[in-house]
């Protein structure tokens, strides 16, 4: 369980101590300057936290606010690519905290050591920034030459957060660092299908740790007998789910099961209308195979169904997209993909900045509850941010951030709270009592 002095001392070791040795040793402190780099580090962090769309007088309040006054022409100047590097450095610093929370008590996650989603988002940036991070590039001219690509990894159990790593826009998620790092035995790993790979359900499987995805039409699927699976025609003649062994691979047959339910034919319809609307963007035509699975929703996975039945990996498989709504959240709330200038190193600033203030948005998070299964990380952060210039002033005295923290814990922990439905049942009340074939 994250504590209060585990707390001071990531904010601390991260905002200030970190900040200011980077930046002696980049050359970014200048001798004659108010603002140190540990103060221009906090004032960006703790004024865009505060307010996404803060403008540069806005940020000077809080630098007034944490002791360091400063005009606005004078925090202008600071917007520079040694600004940038520093801060780079300190969100790679921020990015290795290993903070988590208590475990949500939600007897269906507590069968695993970590329920880990994983998965990437990318911030297009201004074509002046290729040198930086290096886009996809595209049909049109411009806004296609720059990007960087954020890898995330949550756990789920206990809220420990491990990214954002940055990549360039135009890197394969398969080159994420999380896809060879370590997971604790008996892990359950849920990402995106183009993550899977054969060796990587290998190197899990070896290493106690289970996975579950999506079924890639790509991937050839084999009966225990060794008998190929036409997958579209054996689900064809299956009931509404199917659980069944099968071996993945031509070479590897690596054991799983697949897990299958049957969508509404209206959601199959609108499935198959999406593919062949991509497509034709593309100039060509979708797959027999995938419009055929279109009708369904199928995984594979290496857990056993004496730990999982099929319609509690239904359930978990949708989990996943609790990673897409921190995205959201970091985006619509955040504005991590939005800014307030023309410059390049000044729009790298407040990227960096504002990914160093989410990521410390999530430490504050876990403070208020994590281990309520009904817990809001909406409500909290817009909570948060209402106390991000008091953190601000406090940073700097151990009494007072201890009391700050104490507070803002108060504060998480009396509200924050999701509602039940009876209509589109929330994702914790799903957990909590996983309908009969998924998702309804």
């Amino acid at each position: 369980m994250v504590t209060i002095p585990q707390l001071q001392d990531a904010l601390r070791h991260t905002l200030h101590t970190t900040a200011h040795a980077v930046a002696r040793a980049s050359g970014f402190t200048q001798r004659h300057s108010k603002l140190s780099g540990a103060a221009f580090v906090q004032t960006l962090v703790w004024g865009w936290l505060g307010d996404p769309a803060a403008s540069l007088s806005a940020l000077c309040q809080t630098a007034a606010a944490a002791g360091v006054p400063i005009t606005p022409q004078g925090l202008h100047q600071r917007f520079t690519r040694a600004g940038a590097a520093l801060l780079e450095q300190v969100l790679r610093a921020a990015v290795h905290q290993a903070l988590a929370a208590e475990p949500v008590a939600i007897p269906l996650l507590a069968r695993f050591t970590a329920v880990v989603v994983r998965d990437s988002t990318t911030i297009t940036l201004p074509d002046a920034l290729a040198d930086a991070w290096q886009g996809c590039g595209g049909r049109v001219a411009t806004g296609t030459a720059a990007a960087v690509k954020l890898q995330v990894q949550l756990d789920l159990r206990r809220g420990r957060l491990d990214g954002p790593w940055l990549q360039a826009g135009r890197a394969q998620d398969r080159a994420s660092p999380h896809q060879t790092a370590a997971l604790p035995v008996g892990a359950l790993e849920l990402a995106d299908r183009m993550y899977f790979t054969l060796g990587l359900a290998q190197a899990r499987a070896a290493a106690g740790v289970y996975w579950l995805f999506r079924l890639h039409p790509q991937l050839a699927v084999f009966a225990p007998d060794g008998t190929r699976w036409d997958v579209p025609a054996r689900l064809a003649a299956a009931g509404p789910t199917l659980d069944v062994p099968v071996q993945l691979g031509v070479d590897a047959r690596v054991p799983a099961r697949l897990l299958a339910a049957r969508v509404p034919a209206a959601v199959a319809e609108r499935r198959r209308r999406d593919l062949r609307a991509a497509a034709q963007r593309e100039g060509r035509q979708p797959p027999a195979m995938t419009l055929a699975l279109a009708a369904w929703n199928v995984y594979i996975t290496n857990v056993p169904p004496t730990l999982l039945t099929v319609d509690e990996a239904l359930v978990l498989a949708k989990v996943r997209w609790q990673i897409e709504l921190l995205f959201k959240l970091w985006k619509q709330d955040g504005l991590v993909d939005e800014w307030r200038s023309a410059q390049p190193a000044r729009i790298l600033c407040e990227v960096y900045a504002k990914l160093i203030g989410v990521v410390v948005q999530h430490w504050l998070t876990l403070l208020g509850g994590w281990h309520r299964p009904e817990y809001s990380r909406v409500q909290a952060a817009q909570t948060i941010r209402a106390y991000a210039r008091w953190l601000a002033h406090a940073l700097g005295r151990t009494a007072r951030l201890h009391a700050a923290l104490q507070a803002l814990r108060r504060v998480l922990a009396a509200g924050c709270r999701l509602n039940p439905r009876r209509h589109k049942p929330n994702t914790y009340q799903l957990l909590l009592h996983p309908p009969p074939g998924g998702l309804p």
